[in-house]
C-alpha cells in the first residue's frame, strides 16, 4: 500500500469514528432528556406526549389519541391507566356514543404539562424546520442508509425521541436509566469514549 492509499485509508478509519460517535451522540441525548423527565417530573415521553397532544384536543377519543401519537391502542389504555392513577388524566364513556371513551387532562395534569420542558422530538423538528429542502432529503436518506446499514429496517418505531419501550412505565424507565452510567461527552459510556481517537478528523 502506497502512501496516498494509506493515507485514503486512515481518513476513512477517521470519518467513520467521526460518524460513530455522532450516533452515540444522539442516543445519550435521548437518554439524558428521559432521565431529566423521570427524575424532575415522574414522567416518560411518550406520557408526556399524550399530556401535550390533551392539552390541544382535550376531550378526544381513545381512538383519535392512538392515531394521533403513533401507537397501538392497548399502548395507549395502558398509558392512560398510569396517569389516571396520578389524576393526571380523566376518562369518560359519551354520553352520544357509549362505546367511545372520551380523554381529558385534568388540573394536576395542565399544572404539570405547564411545568414540563418541551419534547425533545419538538424541538429537533423546529431545528430540521430551518434547514433548506434539499438538506433535509440528505438528512432522511443519510438517516435512512444508516437505518439499513444496522440492519434496523425491521424494527418499529414511533416518531419519539425517548428511552426504552413506548409501553414503559415510569418505574421500568427509570430502572432502565439508573443502568446506564450518567456520564458527559469525552468521558467513558459502558466502556466507551464519547471523544475521537488522537489524530480524528475534527467535526466542521
Amino acid at each position: 500500500m502506497d502512501h496516498k492509499e494509506k493515507k485514503t485509508t486512515v481518513l476513512r478509519d477517521h470519518v467513520s469514528e467521526m460518524v460513530v460517535v455522532s450516533l452515540r451522540r444522539i442516543i445519550r441525548a435521548i437518554d439524558l432528556r428521559s432521565r431529566f423527565l423521570v427524575t424532575s417530573y415522574g414522567l416518560t415521553g411518550p406520557q408526556l406526549t399524550v399530556l401535550r397532544e390533551l392539552s390541544v384536543h382535550d376531550g378526544v377519543s381513545v381512538g383519535e389519541l392512538t392515531r394521533a401519537i403513533h401507537v397501538s391502542q392497548a399502548t395507549v389504555t395502558g398509558i392512560l391507566d398510569r396517569m389516571a392513577k396520578r389524576d393526571l388524566v380523566r376518562r369518560q364513556r359519551s354520553e352520544t356514543d357509549r362505546r367511545c371513551v372520551q380523554v381529558w387532562l385534568t388540573d394536576l395534569g395542565e399544572q404539570l404539562l405547564a411545568d414540563a420542558p418541551p419534547l425533545l422530538q419538538e424541538e429537533f423538528t423546529i431545528q430540521f424546520g430551518k434547514l433548506e429542502d434539499w438538506e433535509q432529503t440528505q438528512v432522511l436518506s443519510a438517516l435512512q442508509r444508516v437505518v439499513s446499514m444496522m440492519e434496523a429496517k425491521h424494527i418499529e418505531a414511533t416518531p419519539m425521541l425517548t428511552t426504552g419501550p413506548v409501553s414503559a412505565t415510569t418505574e421500568r424507565t427509570k430502572a432502565f436509566l439508573n443502568q446506564q452510567p450518567e456520564k458527559t461527552d469525552g468521558e467513558s459510556v459502558g466502556g466507551e469514549s464519547t471523544q475521537p481517537s488522537e489524530g480524528a478528523v475534527s467535526e466542521p
